[in-house]
């Protein structure tokens, strides 16, 4: 800028001065670790003043490197709240020995520290990093940009390790291999500089150079080098290899763009390289070259460095280097100095210069020459890439090629840019700050400020127009000493030489900075300086290095005569230059340093530090866009200097107040443009004070202080009396308008304008800009203010311009502002610059909008990018909703708008719209709903609707009613929100939360304790939730009944009558046998608790899980005495409990919801004391593991845990480890259950004692992991398993069935459901085998590794050579049913037919029957039904002709046939086929299995008390009856279905005689099945569920409570990984509590039923997700709304999984089924009954059943109820309650406000009041809507919705206006039309009503009549014919008719 002049006179006055200290340093002093030592040296640091010279202050973060640190340093970045957008306040990273202190505040905020961290060594360096995790898959597909989630971590560098600590609470910490230089933190992870130890020499030829940059992009990701690839080089291709130069420092690094800048030290230049994730190509191209060894350049050696790091040898060629680009030929020829660089080629100049060859130091030895040239030329063959080595790669044999596996390179480094190579270049340029700013146009700078020669460079970039990549420009040179970057402004602050501070945008200079309190350091000049060198002579001489100067300076301040002032901390009290020690002092600013946002701290010579704010560029809202518009379409040159004019006067010094910015605002721009704005009346009159009354005059106005004439008349002619004489209260006080006098001569003259102006050539387009955010501003109902003060200054330049359309449209706009005799300038039309883009007629959104509606053509509307957003979003909405034209929102060049940009700007930079095109993630059918979804994806809200006029808004509200009607479940949040549908945006936000918390949250928490008496509590079930229990089953107390019948936490009642004949003793012993029967029942309830409490609960992570105890004791009646076990009178089982005490541990962990919040600590906390419950916290463990948080137990407390060799704790582990990992063949686990399985052992192993039950346990965990993997060898040990003969000692002799049994479910889990198609395994046999285990024969030899083991037979068991079928028929039989599952295997079914003769029949035990019964159903899947018929079928026929009928009495006669056989074989076979029919429907509530099943248990029951009950056998009959009632609990699973519970409850009353623990097992085991989960969970069929309820279900039941010895009692609980849930809970939005709604479930059709819906009242069971199609809440009374199933049914999977919690919203005037079930009460049904006028029967007090919105009820409060005299209110009042009420009745309660907006103009219109049309023509757009014929059409499909539906208020409404209108057309107004029409001026008074007749019966203006020709038309005919064009409503043209055709009395109709 030339005018340095002017420059003087404007300064920038910068706000905000306050004293800056470090918050972290205040902290540290109070820290506890600062002892005396640390506080000594964490003084401030004035007292480190040292005498090297170096600046008093510490260096910054990023000037000196970390050895040469000093102790403390900090940096600051803009706030970042949790959330992550931002806010304004400052974060601060403060570092000081080995503490780091983030603290977080600002101005208006207190600082508080947020963290402090304190590491073992001294910190190097401390910085924020964000860290990507790349997530695999991500759960919901639906939700697109969910692949990664940032990790937001701050990481402290110490000197042998790294620790990263991120925001979420995860620590890490990495060990670093080398010594790390520097750590950058990037868009991608940290990036490291190792530090070079070897400085600058040379590596020996064979060991190449280590790479020198690395990179981490996670904490627990290994650290990995980075490779850089340049350009091509004199070959051609690029080539890429490790970064191994030392010579290279990176100087910076940004995320946005990712680029680093990086200095050559030996060649004083600076770099550019982009920063990416490397490309797999590349990866393998660096690991090629160090696999290969094609050349003797590429020789690895095994390196020092962590993996070994392949990498290139550096010799003595450039190859090592980045820049690989340059061949090696010339570097052999050239030395750094040769004079021949500057003269090549500009093409390669720059890249020659930067192929640095050796340094003189590296000689030339390594290679000879010739391999070097023979190298070069291979590297242009193709070969070079191929995989064949190359000629010459003998010579790499001589090294050895170590097998290392090479890292892989993660990031790489590509070359942009390099300084050009000026003559003098100094060694040390490096630069010590760069950073990117943006000028005020937003082109990029890179400055980078190199201090030695007191130069910032600035280099410009931007991005090119595919956005690849980025282009850089030439280098600007500004002087300065120190530089920072302004953001929040677009400028940078450089601090001169000469000690002024100023502003920059980009290379334009602004102006110098004013600081209040600072001196300027002219006056610092002056001679109060003791000494001859005042700092500015000294620090002027820019030539010479600054830093000699300093020493002696700063002695020279410190020894100043004042050295108590010299801490003077008061900086920011001495708000002027009064303060005189300053200038004694001479303090002046020497550094810059901490810029934020708009702020930025200034480091002062005395050691003080003062953070000051750079003032915004404009505040108020209007200049803004005005700015940001003007900015947008001038050219890039002449807009920054327009801003930085406009920049300076509005920051000057005691600059104006807010309310006055515009006004300055307008008279700046009018100046630019070349008005002569002092002598313009109405910028003269412009307020710059913002007071209200004008009097105050600017002081350069009024040159005379005592008053004169022009006073008055500047007062009449001021808006402020114009104002003022339209008041309402002028009128009613009838004062008449004062004339203002006639004007004096200097008003009369016209003004021209000065054409050599800035601005002058651009006012076309500064005017059509201008006009734009005009028509921008009408479409925000907020911005009224805004529009009338820009449409003063429009109006100006309008006539100015000579733009007749122009002024009418104002003038119809704002008829009482727009006045005809105004002041008039010239300009000369000569010099204009018009524009392309600008129109004759005026482009005007509501005309727009207009013709859309009316189905006339429109034009596209000119829009500016970034600046018109709103117009553009109305316009393509209308687009799409109203013409019904889908692709105008889908791609983004809209042909119904016009994109306005400067001549010289590119197009691309607009590409970002396509945001605007859909994302197709969502269902949308409808226009409504893609126009809802599109305004979603633009960022469309509420608030934004809100603000939008009603007329323009009406389109978009009728999309959303009709979405809110219609919804699909799956839209995201935001759209839920937009179309009001709070159910739906309550379910997105849930849906959306993270799966560790625990979502259920308030809605289904239970605080109500459920029992009032004390000793409930501790039974175990009191956490479940009532609130849904009780809406499930609200007839009865069956919810409290299962309580009962399952608490074991209280004695039992031992009622025994004492016989006379009995002795006390005897008596006593009596009632402790009955105890110890009574004790069998108690012990088996805990495992049915578990069962109804199934994750009920989420634990507090800071207390024990409660776990009830088991009691065994009883109490006697009727005294109430105890009866205790433990008295020595009876016998005892030895550990009777010790089983029943894992189950209740079981049960107390299986409370614990999957999504609760647990982890290893909280696990360890909950370890027992006491080693009585050593056996509780062994189920505990096995519960965690169910519900998959034993995943979070860490590896060393597993071991721990096993190494204690309690062998219930090893099997509650391991069963609970290999549950949570089920089916995933994890190896560690694997391993870990293989040490208890000795075949799974090398033979050779040593024999470990491993416990029988805790083999068993161990087998079954590897069929958990491996579960349907048909993993070859697993199954192969486990079939060899299910026969394991006993060994020659006592091992495996005892307990061997349990062990075979889990061997055959192991193996049935490994191959589940693979049938035949076991891929692999044919040799193994699978089937042949075992049948051969099933139905006995000889035994095969044992084949395998463990054949030495078993060549000696047991002395303990004689078995012979035939397979024990008793030991191995069980497992087998499973095992074939699990691999065969569901497959209709006809042959491998019959193989499992119950024999069909006597004979056979003996061979097989009858308990066998019943699992080959069930094995034959579950492999014929499809065949089960649910009769009687196919339940009698599976019985052979010899059995159903011989044996007895279940209810038969009398004994049939029989010789020859074993009746006993026969009848058990009956049973067996019976209880078999029911079984299986249980795990057919199981979990289905299928009625008929239910009526069959029950039908049978009945018949068991009777059977059970007929006298035939003996021959069966009473043990095997009640076996059969549990089975039955597992299979009715299995089908009827969590329904709590009456008839089951009365069958449970009647055998939990039998006690004595054949009862013993297994039974009660089974019948508890019932009962908690039918409530699981309290009703939350039911059973799945699929194949993983079968089998783990075969494992849990299996049919032989122990005898006692220690009895292990067929089948493992914990596995009992593996029925968790069965039950889902599918409760469907609907929960009230508003109230926020379970209510019941009305669901309609539609079945998918199958083979056995058509496609079928039901209704069901939630809540309630749905049945298995693959069975339905869509699930929907019905009406009247709940929003629709509709889960579709069919796309996939993850969405509900997911409400299912957090609760099943359905958000439904009432609609308006319904109460809720509770309230009124029969649907009588509503409000809507009362309307019905009286018939009355609607608004009188409807009371605003019962507004509230109708919303819950407060609101409404407010304005039902003020507005609708009556007060005392309310005179001719009343019928205000009405209309309001009526309006009201329809808005509430048809549910959208959002166009209340338009109603009165409607109503209120309309009426304003009536008093002829109206001075601005706008709702006017909001009137006109909503009557055009609903005549449009977009909306008849849909009108027509849908009748019966809508906004305005069924009320007559808004004819009423067009009615009063037309006849408002007309009136005033008969009372006179025809005169004032005519007028108009003939072009001469209009009375005063009628301006208002003339324009509202215009814009309402949209009249052409003048000149488009005049062009219409309308001279001789005589009749209405020919009007209507040349009307045509003019696109004018026929009942106007009847209006104007009369004046047109000259008739004098008008013709209004």
């Amino acid at each position: 800028m030339s005018d340095h002049s002017d420059e003087r006179a404007t300064m920038i006055a910068a706000g905000d001065l306050q004293e800056f200290v470090p918050r972290g340093r205040e902290h540290c002093r109070r820290h506890p670790s600062a002892l005396t030592l640390q506080l000594r040296r964490l003084q401030p640091a004035s007292e480190l003043c040292s005498s090297d010279g170096a600046a008093g202050l510490v260096g910054s973060l990023r000037e000196v490197t970390i050895h040469e640190r000093q102790r403390e340093s900090w940096q600051l970045r803009k706030g970042i709240s949790d959330v992550g957008e931002e806010v304004d306040y400052d974060e601060e990273l403060y570092v000081a020995s080995n503490m780091v202190i983030w603290s977080k505040g600002s101005k208006n905020q207190a600082s508080t520290v947020y963290k402090a961290f304190t590491v073992d060594s001294p910190v190097l360096q401390a910085l924020w990093c964000d860290f990507t995790i790349p997530q695999e898959k991500s759960e919901k597909d639906d939700v697109s940009g969910s692949d990664e989630i940032v990790e937001k971590c701050i990481c402290i560098l110490q000197n042998s390790c790294i620790n990263v600590h991120s925001i979420e609470g995860k620590d890490y910490i990495a060990a670093l291999p080398f010594q790390v230089a520097n750590v950058w933190p990037t868009k991608y992870g940290l990036l490291f500089e190792r530090s070079s130890s070897s400085h600058e020499v040379p590596p020996s030829p064979p060991r190449e150079p280590l790479p020198t940059m690395f990179s981490m992009l996670h904490p627990l990701d290994e650290i990995t080098p980075l490779v850089c690839k340049s350009g091509a080089g004199v070959f051609g291709s690029a080539r890429v290899q490790y970064v191994a130069d030392y010579t290279l420092r990176i100087v910076f690094l940004s995320a946005e763009p990712s680029i680093v800048m990086t200095y050559d030290t030996v060649q004083s230049l600076h770099t550019v390289w982009a920063l990416r994730r490397v490309k797999p190509e590349e990866q393998n191209t660096v690991l090629k070259f160090s696999e290969q060894m094609g050349t003797p350049q590429h020789v690895a050696t095994s390196s020092s460095l962590t993996a070994h790091l392949r990498s290139l040898s550096k010799g003595d060629s450039p190859v090592g280097s980045p820049f690989q680009n340059y061949s090696s030929i010339h570097s052999q020829s050239r030395s750094v100095s040769s004079p021949s660089m500057q003269s090549r080629s500009p093409s390669i100049s720059n890249m020659a210069a930067l192929s640095r060859s050796h340094s003189p130091a590296l000689g030339v030895h390594s290679f000879s020459g010739v391999q070097r040239f023979n190298f070069s030329s291979n590297a242009q063959s193709p070969k070079r890439h191929s995989i064949t080595h190359s000629p010459n790669s003998t010579s790499s044999d001589s090294f050895l090629i170590p097998e290392t596996e090479p890292i892989v390179p993660e990031l790489c480094l590509d070359h942009l840019w390099t300084e050009t190579l000026t003559n003098m270049r100094e060694k040390n340029s490096q630069a010590s700050k760069v950073f990117i700013t943006t000028d005020l146009c937003g082109q990029k700078f890179l400055c980078f400020l190199v201090e030695s020669q007191l130069q910032l460079r600035c280099v410009k970039l931007q991005e090119s127009n595919d956005k690849s990549q980025l282009i850089f420009g030439s280098i600007t040179n500004i002087q300065a000493k120190d530089a920072a970057p302004v953001q929040g402004i677009d400028t940078l602050l450089v601090l001169e030489g000469s000690g002024n501070l100023v502003l920059y945008s980009g290379v334009v200079r602004v102006g110098k900075v004013f600081i209040p309190g600072l001196p300027a350091p002219s006056l610092t000049m002056s001679n109060q300086m003791p000494r001859p060198s005042t700092p500015l002579d000294s620090v002027s001489t820019p030539s010479k290095p600054l830093n000699k100067h300093l020493g002696p300076l700063e002695e020279g301040v410190l020894l100043s005569p004042v050295p108590e002032l010299r801490d003077s901390t008061k900086l920011h009290d001495s708000t002027y230059v009064e303060d005189c020690t300053f200038q004694q002092l001479g303090t002046f600013i020497h550094a810059l340093r901490d810029p934020v946002h708009n702020r930025v701290t200034l480091e002062l010579s005395n050691n003080t530090m003062v953070r000051i704010t750079i003032p915004e560029i404009a505040t108020s809202e209007l200049v803004k866009r005005c700015l940001q518009g003007v900015k947008a379409i001038l050219p890039k040159e002449i807009a920054v200097q327009m801003l930085v004019k406009w920049y300076n006067a509005y920051n000057a010094p005691g600059g104006p107040s807010y309310h006055s910015e515009w006004n300055l605002f307008v008279t700046c721009l009018m100046n630019m443009m070349g008005y002569n704005t002092e002598r313009l009346s109405w910028t003269r009159n412009l307020d710059f004070e913002g007071s209200l009354s004008p009097v105050i005059a600017p002081k350069k106005a009024r040159p005379s202080e005592t008053g004169s004439d022009e006073d008055w008349e500047y007062l009449l002619s001021s808006d402020y009396h114009r104002n003022f004489e339209s008041h309402p209260v002028a009128k009613a006080l009838r004062l008449d308008p004062l004339e203002v006098l006639a004007p004096k001569d200097d008003f009369s003259q016209s003004l021209s304008l000065d054409s050599s102006t800035l601005l002058f050539t651009h006012i076309p387009t500064i005017f059509f800009v201008l006009h734009l955010i005009y028509e921008e501003l009408k479409l925000n109902s907020l911005m009224g203010e805004g529009i009338r003060s820009l449409v003063v200054l429009l109006v100006q330049l309008a006539r100015d311009l000579k733009l007749d359309a122009y002024i009418d449209y104002y003038y119809r706009d704002y008829p009482a502002l727009v006045k005809t005799s105004r002041q008039t300038c010239i300009i000369d039309q000569g010099f204009m610059h018009h524009p392309s883009f600008f129109s004759a007629e005026p482009p005007s959104i509501f005309q727009w909008l207009s013709s859309c509606l009316k189905g006339e053509g429109v034009q596209p509307y000119p829009y500016l990018p970034g600046i018109c957003e709103r117009s553009k979003l109305v316009v393509l909405s209308v687009a799409l909703y109203i013409l019904g034209d889908e692709s105008a929102v889908s791609n983004e060049a809209s042909h119904y708008l016009y994109k306005i940009t400067s001549g010289q700007r590119k197009q691309q930079i607009e590409q970002d719209d396509n945001r605007c095109s859909f994302r197709h993630s969502t269902s949308v059918s409808s226009l409504a709903e893609k126009l809802v979804v599109w305004m979603t994806n633009v960022g469309f809200t509420l608030r934004d609707l809100e603000s939008l006029p009603f007329g323009v808004a009406l389109p978009i509200r009728d999309a959303i009613y009709y979405c809110r009607e219609q919804p699909a479940s799956d839209w995201p949040e935001a759209v839920c929100l937009l179309i009001g549908r709070q159910d739906l945006s309550k379910q997105a936000c849930e849906g959306n939360l993270q799966k560790g918390k625990s979502s259920v949250g308030p809605v289904l928490s239970s605080d109500i304790p459920s029992g009032t008496e004390s000793e409930e509590d501790e039974d175990g079930m009191n956490d479940m939730n009532e609130e849904v229990m009780s809406l499930i089953w609200s007839e009865d107390l069956r919810v409290q009944e299962v309580r009962r019948l399952l608490q074991s936490a209280r004695p039992v009642r031992v009622n025994v009558v004492q016989m006379p004949e009995a002795s006390d003793h005897e008596y006593i012993e009596e009632k402790e046998n009955r105890l110890l029967q009574l004790c069998q029942r108690t012990m088996a309830l805990p495992v049915g608790r578990g069962m109804f409490t199934l994750f009920s609960y989420h634990p507090v992570p800071t207390e024990q899980l409660p776990i009830p105890k088991l009691n065994l004791t009883g109490r006697a009646p009727p005294r109430n005495t105890t009866v205790d076990l433990n008295s020595g009178n009876i016998d005892v089982p030895p550990n009777m409990a010790c089983w029943a005490s894992f189950h209740n541990g079981v049960a107390a962990g299986l409370k614990i919801a999957p999504a609760s919040q647990i982890d290893s600590a909280w696990i360890v906390y909950n370890k027992p004391k006491i080693a009585e419950l050593a056996n509780e916290y062994a189920g505990f463990l096995m519960a965690l593991g169910l519900n998959g948080h034993l995943t979070k137990l860490a590896t060393l407390n597993i071991h721990d845990y096993l190494t204690k060799g309690h062998e219930m704790t090893s099997i509650g582990l391991l069963l609970g480890v290999s549950a949570a990992k089920l089916g995933t063949m994890d190896m560690a686990i694997t391993r870990l259950l293989s040490i208890h399985i000795p075949a799974l052992l090398p033979p050779t192993s040593t024999e470990l004692d491993v416990p029988h039950n805790v083999q068993v346990a161990a087998v079954i965990g590897i069929g958990l992991v491996y579960q349907g993997t048909a993993h070859r060898h697993t199954a192969e040990v486990l079939l060899a398993e299910i026969g394991r003969p006993p060994g020659p000692e006592m091992e495996y002799c005892t307990d061997r069935e349990s062990y075979s049994l889990a061997s055959g479910l192991a193996l049935g889990m490994v191959c589940l459901g693979h049938g035949s198609n076991l891929i692999g395994m044919s040799d193994l046999n699978v089937p042949e085998q075992l049948y051969q285990y099933m139905v006995g024969g000889h035994r095969r030899f044992q084949a395998g590794m463990h054949r030495e083991k078993h060549k000696s037979p047991s002395y303990q068991i004689k078995e012979g050579d035939t397979i024990n079928v008793d030991v191995t028929c069980p497992g087998a039989t499973l095992a074939l049913a699990m691999i065969y599952l569901k497959t209709n295997n006809r042959s491998i079914a019959d193989w499992l037919q119950a024999p069909d003769t006597m004979y056979l029949l003996d061979f097989v035990k009858p308990e066998f029957l019943l699992l080959r019964t069930l094995a034959r159903c579950l492999i014929l899947w499809d065949d089960i039904l649910p009769n009687s018929k196919w339940v009698n079928s599976n019985v052979p026929q010899i059995i159903r002709e011989n044996s007895i009928s279940l209810q038969a009495t009398e004994l049939p006669s029989s010789e020859d046939l074993s009746l006993e056989t026969l009848a058990q074989a009956h049973v067996y076979i019976i209880a078999g086929a029911c079984l299986s029919l249980g795990f057919r429907f199981a979990g289905s509530e299928n009625l008929a299995a239910f009526k069959c099943l029950y039908k049978y248990a009945t018949d068991f029951l009777k059977c059970l008390s007929a006298p035939t009950a003996s021959i069966t056998g009473h043990y095997n009959l009640e076996t059969c009856l549990s089975v039955l009632l597992l299979s009715l609990a299995m089908v009827m699973a969590g329904s709590g279905n009456l008839k089951v519970l009365q069958l449970c409850r009647f055998m939990h009353k039998k006690t004595g005689g054949e009862m013993n623990y297994g039974f009660h097992l089974a019948h508890h085991m019932a009962l908690g099945l039918l409530f699981l989960g309290g009703g939350r969970y039911s059973l799945s069929t699929s194949n993983s569920s079968i089998a783990a309820l075969l494992c849990a279900l299996y049919p032989h039941f122990p005898v006692h409570s220690t009895d292990n010895r067929y089948h493992l009692q914990a596995l009992r609980h593996l029925y968790v990984l069965a039950a889902e849930p599918r409760l469907l809970t609907p929960v009230d939005v508003d109230s926020n509590t379970p209510c019941y709604a009305l669901i309609e479930v539609t079945y998918k059709g199958t083979q056995w039923y058509a496609e079928a819906t039901e209704e069901l009242m939630a809540p309630t069971l749905l049945p298995e997700l693959h069975l339905l199609k869509q699930i929907r809440v019905k009406g009247p009374r709940y929003w629709e709304l509709l889960i579709d199933l069919s796309k996939g049914t993850n969405h509900l999977k997911s409400i299912l999984s957090k609760g099943g919690v359905l958000y439904v919203k009432l609609r308006a005037g319904q109460l809720s089924y509770k309230e009124d079930p029969m649907g009588w009460r509503s409000l809507l049904a009362q309307t019905v009954t009286h018939r009355n006028s609607e608004a009188r029967a409807f009371k605003p007090e019962a507004i509230s059943a109708f919303t819950s919105d407060p609101a409404l009820f407010s304005f039902a409060d003020y507005f609708c109820k009556p007060t005392v005299n309310m005179g001719q209110k009343q019928e205000i009042l009405d209309l309001f309650s009526s309006i009201l009420y329809e808005c509430v009745t048809q549910e959208n309660p959002e166009m209340l406000p338009t109603y009165i907006a409607i109503d209120q103009a309309v009426r304003r219109l009536e008093r002829r009041e109206m001075s601005e049309t706008f709702e006017l023509w909001q009137i006109k757009l909503v009557l055009e809507f609903f005549s449009s014929r977009s909306h008849q059409e849909r009108m027509s499909r849908n009748p019966n919705r809508g906004l305005f539906m069924n009320s007559e208020f808004l004819p009423v409404m067009k009615c009063t206006i037309d006849n408002t209108l007309d009136q005033w057309l008969q009372a006179g107004g025809d005169v004032s039309l005519h007028s108009y029409l003939s072009g001469q001026p209009t009375e005063e008074s009628q301006l208002s009503m003339l324009a509202c007749f215009l814009i309402y019966h949209s009249v052409p203006t003048p000149s488009q009549l005049a062009a219409g020709g309308l001279e001789g038309i005589t009749n209405f005919s020919e009007l209507l014919l040349k009307f045509k064009q003019l696109n004018m409503p026929v009942r106007a043209l009847l209006r104007l008719a009369p004046l047109l055709l000259r008739n004098p009395q008008s013709m209004v109709l």
